[in-house]
C-alpha cells in the first residue's frame, strides 16, 4: 500500500461514505466545488485510484462506477503505522506526549486515554 496525495485521499473519503458504487457525478457534487474541480480532474484522480488498486470500475451504460477496494480502517490503520514509526519511533508515549505538550489534549481526554489504558491491560 502506498501513502495516498491528499486529492486522492478526499475521493476515497467519498468512496469510503457513500454505499457503492460511486460517480464521477457523485464526486463532482460532493467536492467539485469545494475543490473547484472540473468533471476530467476527477475521472484523471480516480483513475489514478484504479491503478494504485484503491478502486475497481465497471461500466454502466454509458457511466464508470468505482467500488472502493480498501476499506478506510485497512488504509487507516497503515497510515498511522507508518506515521507512528517514521515521526515517534513506534512510541506511543511519544506521540501522547506531543499531543499533550502542545495542550491539544484537555483533562478529560487524559482521563478517557488512561481509562482506555488500563482496559487494554486487564
Amino acid at each position: 500500500m502506498k501513502k495516498l496525495p491528499d486529492a486522492e485521499f478526499e475521493i476515497m473519503r467519498v468512496a469510503w461514505a457513500n454505499e457503492p458504487p460511486i460517480t464521477t457525478a457523485m464526486v463532482m457534487e460532493q467536492l467539485g466545488s469545494k475543490r473547484k474541480w472540473k468533471a476530467p480532474t476527477v475521472i484523471s484522480l480516480m483513475l489514478r485510484l484504479v491503478e494504485r488498486g484503491f478502486l475497481r470500475t465497471e461500466k454502466d451504460g454509458k457511466e464508470r462506477t468505482f467500488f472502493p477496494l480498501i476499506a478506510k480502517e485497512e488504509y487507516l490503520a497503515w497510515e498511522t503505522e507508518h506515521f507512528m514509526k517514521r515521526y515517534h519511533e513506534n512510541s506511543f508515549l511519544s506521540f501522547v506526549h506531543t499531543l499533550y505538550n502542545g495542550k491539544q489534549l484537555d483533562e478529560k481526554e487524559l482521563d478517557d486515554l488512561l481509562k482506555w489504558a488500563k482496559e487494554r491491560r486487564e
